[in-house]
């Protein structure tokens, strides 16, 4: 219930468009900078550590934030659509064909297997959205954009590995309890962030090229 809830407000919001999507993509990257920093206060050993942590954690969310709210809609689709491709090809690859685990120590239920089937799926999903839009030549592209589709699978399942590392290192199971059966927020945005941080850069060096 709490699932259908989430993607009804932000399909609401991208509906809406305009100043309710900044002010829903605001929110929500506030609320994923204060569950960072509840966490940075239980791995910070003092003051000074805390504190590059939470400025490395504004740096980090606040340009995933802004590129989400800046970027055209077509592009926020697109990184979306890829985040929830690789999250569901690991998830079904990994409970299907099992295997050795990536960092048993950080994330003891992702696999190799996942991350590959992750990756399949999410180039897959890159290939097929460029093809449908026609935004690009997909015939003579396509290895570029399934290996594009790859990468940034990788960079999702990076920003994972991040949030798990930091809940490990603070001992707790969940970012946070706003959301009933979810966790928190960052839980729940965690390989996003990563590629929204990617593509930002990207999206912004290009507009600045061109």
């Amino acid at each position: 219930a709490s699932a259908v809830v989430m993607l009804a407000i932000a399909g609401l919001a991208f509906w809406a468009g305009g100043l309710a999507l900044d002010l829903f993509v605001a929110a929500v990257a506030f609320g994923v900078f204060v569950e960072y920093v509840l966490l940075a206060s239980k791995i910070a050993e003092n003051p000074a550590r805390l504190g590059s942590m939470v400025i490395a954690g504004a740096i980090y969310i606040g340009w995933a934030g802004l590129a989400l709210a800046v970027m055209p809609e077509p592009l926020m689709l697109v990184v979306l659509g890829l985040v929830i491709c690789t999250d569901t090809g690991a998830y079904f690859t990994g409970r299907s064909l099992g295997g050795p685990k990536i960092a048993p120590r950080i994330s003891p239920s992702k696999t190799w297997s996942g991350l590959i089937g992750g990756m399949i799926c999410s180039a897959a999903f890159f290939v097929g959205f460029h093809h449908f839009m026609r935004q690009a030549d997909v015939e003579q592209w396509w290895p570029v954009l399934a290996v594009t589709g790859a990468v940034l699978a990788v960079v999702a399942q990076a920003g994972d590995f991040f949030e798990s590392w930091m809940k490990r290192r603070a001992g707790v199971k969940d970012s946070g309890k706003l959301i009933p059966g979810h966790g928190g927020l960052l839980d729940r945005t965690d390989g996003l962030i990563a590629v929204l941080f990617v593509t930002g850069l990207i999206f912004f060096s290009t507009a600045a090229f061109a």
